[in-house]
C-alpha cells in the first residue's frame, strides 16, 4: 500500500511540474516583437564573378509591439547587411538586404546574425552558392588566313 501511495504521489508532482513548465513557456512567448521570414536561406544558385551580388531577406512583423532591429552582421567581410533603423510596427514588413562580394570564386556559405527585441533575440540567416568564373567570348579566327612559317 506504502509503494502504491508512493508511486502516486510521485506520479502528481510529475504532472504538476510538467504543466508549470509548458505555462511558462507559453508565458514568455505572449507579449513582443515577432519576426516572421519569407525564407531564413538565399541561395544564389551558381552565378558568375563580379555578377550581382545584393539579395533581400524579406520579414513582418507578427508580434503585438514594435520591432527594433539593433544589429546585423555578416560571418566576413564580404557578406555586408543593410536593415531598416525605424521600427517595423504590428503587421508591418521590411527587408535585409544582403551583399556578398562575387569577385571571390568558389562555394559561398555564410550566415547573416540578426539582433533585435524580437521573443527571439538572435535570429541566423543564410546565404549559399557558388562563384564560377566568368566566361569570356573566345576570339574569332579570320577565313583564309593560314598558319605562317618563320
Amino acid at each position: 500500500m506504502k509503494k502504491l501511495a508512493t508511486t502516486l504521489s510521485l506520479m502528481v508532482f510529475m504532472m504538476t511540474a510538467l504543466f508549470a513548465q509548458e505555462k511558462v513557456q507559453s508565458i514568455e512567448k505572449t507579449g513582443g516583437a515577432e519576426m516572421d521570414f519569407e525564407s531564413e536561406v538565399i541561395d544564389y544558385g551558381t552565378i558568375p564573378q563580379n555578377a550581382d551580388g545584393v539579395r533581400t531577406f524579406k520579414f513582418t512583423n507578427t508580434g503585438n509591439e514594435p520591432l527594433i532591429i539593433s544589429n546585423a552582421k555578416g560571418s566576413c567581410g564580404c557578406t555586408v547587411p543593410t536593415w531598416p533603423k525605424k521600427p517595423i510596427n504590428p503587421g508591418e514588413s521590411g527587408e535585409i538586404k544582403v551583399k556578398y562580394a562575387t569577385n571571390r570564386l568558389g562555394p559561398i556559405n555564410k550566415s547573416i546574425t540578426i539582433t533585435s527585441n524580437a521573443i527571439d533575440k538572435t535570429k541566423v540567416l543564410r546565404i549559399k552558392g557558388n562563384v564560377i568564373e566568368k566566361e569570356t567570348t573566345p576570339v574569332k579566327k579570320e577565313e583564309g588566313m593560314a598558319p605562317r612559317a618563320n
